[in-house]
């Protein structure tokens, strides 16, 4: 798939997304393996089966790595959800392009504050938003919380339930890349009303609708 982000590429199939930069991306994530890296030029998304339950997944997804001949650090998620499903959404104006990936899987959904701690179970969203921008650190932090709202309300408006018959904010186990270019125009913040952060929020919430159709 050709995505306008120049130097950007993607591919995904049922074993997974893989997402790469010809140069390094700076990302903020909460990803399973690299969550620790400043910089990344791959991310990537492993479809595990439900019911997974390795406890060294740093293992898996590093075979998935060596599949795709990555030999770098590289950002880490997994996911029980079809992966040859994923979603991609494109919004742009003048001064930026973003695109945000997810892959969705709701057999689970939960309502952060009103559903009660249990057992993980590996059924995720997971979203991989990237801004061809610069960034400041509170504007990532801005990106993170604005990409979550506009996930919660996407899950809102498909009538998606949690446990307790209201509705759902996400599921137990989501997780979410921000990832920028560092080149063009520089943002300080990323909030909903934000011109980056806009087009951040609309991009998120469509791929979240299409993958939820």
């Amino acid at each position: 798939m050709i995505i306008p982000i120049p130097g950007l590429h993607i591919q995904y199939d049922a074993r997974g997304v893989h997402l790469w930069s010809d140069e390094p991306l700076a990302v903020l994530s909460s990803a399973v393996v690299g969550a620790e890296l400043t910089h990344a030029r791959h991310i990537i998304n492993l479809r595990v089966t439900r019911g997974y339950d390795n406890r060294a997944p740093r293992d898996d997804l590093d075979a998935f790595a060596r599949e795709l001949g990555i030999v770098e650090p590289f950002v880490g998620l997994m996911t029980a959800a079809k992966t040859e499903c994923a979603q991609v959404a494109v919004e742009r104006d003048a001064a930026a392009t973003v695109i945000a990936i997810a892959t969705v899987g709701v057999s689970h959904p939960i309502a952060a504050g009103i559903t009660p701690a249990a057992q993980i179970e590996p059924n995720t969203i997971n979203i991989v938003v990237v801004a061809d921008a610069r960034l400041t650190p509170a504007a990532r932090v801005n990106a993170i919380i604005t990409a979550t709202e506009a996930k919660t309300l996407a899950l809102i408006e498909r009538d998606l339930r949690a446990p307790h018959g209201g509705f759902a904010s996400g599921t137990g186990t989501d997780s979410i890349v921000i990832a920028t270019t560092e080149r063009g125009a520089v943002y300080e913040y990323a909030g909903p009303i934000s011109p980056l952060g806009a087009l951040i929020a609309r991009a998120v919430r469509r791929a979240i609708l299409d993958a939820l159709q």
